[in-house]
């Protein structure tokens, strides 16, 4: 099995900044990579700002803040970023194209031994192995949002995925602290975002019908149901466009209405609301994330 000591993690944002410092916490050399100065500057800000809450709550020590922060760098330059890269974790736009346009640049770039994971939320395995020319190495390595937080990770083989592979990332994920969920056959969602849909479909049903309130729904779930914050809450923190996209990629490959983004989940991406990052989703939130009430 490949000896996974060099990590790089190709994209800057809330995932792919998250996940880059999971792998710095566990000891790992990280680098992180993207084009944006702006998606760099802001990854470098929040991480700073969650390490230094980590340290004033006890959970870590100011020595292994210091020592993790070390061994993370930052980079625009992908040829340097993935020079010596033992695994590489893409955490880009949801969008195929430019996924597949990624990897292919990434397996001719990376070492030959250089395992390459994608954590998508919707895209099989076997729609990105060919453009990587490595596809017995490559496989899906979903990350839950916050990364830094979520124990769970799905490792997704595809119908070319070597066992070694398999094997090399369950380890990883272990080594990094988190618990590996393997899906043995590819099936578009996986195994917790094809619940959760289930669960943010019939929501949204409830509502776009008229028959129960965004805050009722949300406190139901909550309340009757024991999850730790409903399924509109959920959506406007991780994103209403990365569930969009993740529609849409289903869509795409089943060609099934039901599989089609919403017409209120549309409606919200168009408009540009996108749940907390924007400051309105299914609610209105104030300038440090707090929600104020359900929009209207």
């Amino acid at each position: 099995m490949t000896a996974i000591e060099h990590v790089t993690v190709a994209g800057a944002g809330a995932m792919g900044s998250q996940i880059s410092m999971v792998c710095a916490l566990a000891g790992l050399q990280t680098k992180v990579y993207d084009v944006n100065d702006a998606a760099t500057d802001k990854a470098t800000t929040s991480l700073q700002v969650w390490l230094s809450r980590a340290v004033d709550k006890g959970r870590l020590s100011p020595a292994d803040r210091d020592a993790a922060w070390a061994r993370l760098s930052f980079h625009g330059d992908l040829p340097s970023a993935a020079a010596d890269a033992d695994l590489v974790i893409e955490a880009v736009v949801e969008k195929i194209d430019v996924k597949r346009a990624l990897l292919a640049e990434l397996g001719r770039l990376t070492p030959p031994r250089a395992i390459l994971t994608s954590n998508t939320s919707s895209f099989v395995p076997s729609r990105m192995a060919d453009a990587t020319s490595r596809p017995e190495q490559f496989a899906n390595l979903h990350f839950f949002n916050p990364a830094l937080v979520m124990a769970c990770v799905e490792v997704i083989r595809g119908p070319q995925t070597s066992d070694t592979t398999v094997q090399t990332l369950l380890e990883f994920t272990k080594r990094i602290g988190k618990t590996p969920v393997l899906l043995e056959k590819e099936i578009p969602g996986f195994i917790a975002n094809r619940i959760l849909n289930a669960v943010r479909d019939e929501a949204i049903y409830l509502v776009e019908n008229g028959y129960a309130s965004v805050t009722s729904i949300d406190t139901a779930c909550r309340t009757a149901l024991g999850y730790p914050m409903g399924p509109f809450e959920l959506m406007d923190l991780t994103g209403i466009d990365i569930g969009y996209y993740t529609k849409v990629g289903r869509y795409s490959e089943t060609g099934d209405p039901a599989d089609a983004p919403s017409a209120t989940v549309t409606a919200l991406v168009e408009r540009g609301d996108l749940g907390r990052k924007t400051g309105r989703g299914f609610y209105t939130y104030d300038s440090n994330g707090t929600k104020i009430e359900e929009a209207k």
